[in-house]
């Protein structure tokens, strides 16, 4: 059934960006004031209202790739053709190294494996693994669905390849953009993988009836610096009331205490205390860190598998130092603009990040709480 509903916060919303907040660059997980370097410049700038979704993606839309290598994605793999009515058909079965980090040769099989496998049919993947999570510098996510760039490895703080499909009205990305989006199915063990696609599938539809309890979009403020660009960016404080969404500008300590959070973005190295915070099954949430996608190399910051193993649905890291471009994060309202018009997890994350080369996009990707389910 096509979602025809527009809801005000989703399109015709946006704010200006101080210039300021555009041009800081600066390591994401570092104190120090941010140098003033001009990004290059962008033909459609953060800013931007969110358009009208009329589609989103299906079952039938998606591949699943599973790595014979590793027990994990085999048992993951399984599990989630099962819960979600993945045809065999759907399903590539690969043999992949299971390091954390891919070179581009090991890589170009598995790119030229799934582009003999899938054909126009499918618009997205998930991939079931927690390791490889990187190719060179490169997110395995942008890597699959944009192509590897070695290029940014020699300057990754510099800008990288624009996404067309960013706060596009696109529900076929592929047929589109020729862009097969993808989603790590990572969790620290198969049983908290089983448990994110449970809440991934219990996701859909439940936010979208008449009655539904409020839930929160929380946008956390943090002490000024280079983690705080995204602020500028935060919609202003306002209920929704279809969907019943409270959208709050709120203190840290105001979002640990959140019983029912939907979204959250934040600027912190480390989750703490908001890992408590009550969440409902299909939330989103990320922190602008420098590495919260690197899941090889020892750092002090929380990571995606944090946000996960927290109880969030999907979420989103950099896997290499992107520096503090907002370009290289989650735009807040376009991430909550595509959800809320019942876009899935997968598409509200990949229409929020204008440069995700290095964007690790990792969850269940067919969540939909805000999508009007046919139900039999």
């Amino acid at each position: 059934m096509v979602n025809r509903r527009r809801f005000g916060l989703a399109a015709g919303l946006a704010l200006s960006v101080p210039a300021a907040a555009a041009r800081a660059q600066a390591p994401a997980s570092s104190g120090a004031s941010a140098p003033a370097r001009e990004p290059a410049a962008d033909p459609r700038p953060l800013v931007r209202p969110v358009p009208l979704v009329f589609d989103r993606l299906r079952p039938a839309d998606l591949g699943l790739v599973v790595n014979l290598r590793d027990p994990y994605s085999v048992a993951v793999g399984a599990y989630y053709a099962q819960q979600r009515g993945i045809r065999p058909q759907q399903v590539l079965r690969v043999e992949l190294p299971t390091r954390p980090v891919l070179s581009p040769e090991e890589f170009e099989p598995l790119r030229r494996a799934i582009d003999q496998h899938f054909d126009l049919r499918t618009q997205a993947l998930a991939l079931a693994w927690s390791a490889p999570h990187a190719v060179a510098c490169n997110a395995i996510t942008a890597a699959v669905t944009l192509g590897f760039d070695g290029a940014l490895c020699a300057r990754s703080c510099g800008p990288s390849r624009v996404s067309l499909y960013a706060n596009s009205a696109s529900a076929r990305p592929y047929s589109d953009y020729r862009m097969r989006l993808s989603m790590l199915l990572a969790a620290r063990s198969v049983d908290a993988a089983r448990a994110l696609i449970d809440r991934g599938v219990a996701a859909d539809g439940s936010l979208a009836g008449s009655g539904t309890e409020p839930v929160d979009a929380l946008f956390v403020r943090t002490a000024p610096g280079p983690r705080s660009v995204r602020s500028a960016l935060y919609p202003p404080q306002r209920t929704l009331s279809r969907p019943a969404v409270r959208l709050r500008q709120v203190d840290a300590a105001e979002a640990a205490a959140a019983a029912r959070a939907v979204l959250m973005s934040v600027g912190t190295v480390r989750l703490d205390a908001l890992a408590g915070a009550g969440w409902v099954p299909g939330a989103l949430a990320d922190h602008l860190t420098s590495f919260g996608g690197n899941l090889k190399d020892p750092h002090d910051q929380s990571t995606v598998l944090d946000w996960i193993e927290a109880g969030v649905t999907a979420t989103h890291g950099s896997v290499s130092e992107p520096c503090n471009h907002l370009h290289k994060f989650p735009q807040p309202q376009w991430l909550l603009g595509h959800y809320l018009q019942g876009s899935t997890a997968i598409e509200a994350y990949w229409k929020s990040v204008l440069w995700p080369q290095q964007s690790l996009f990792v969850g269940e990707p067919l969540a939909a709480p805000f999508a009007r389910i046919d139900r039999p």
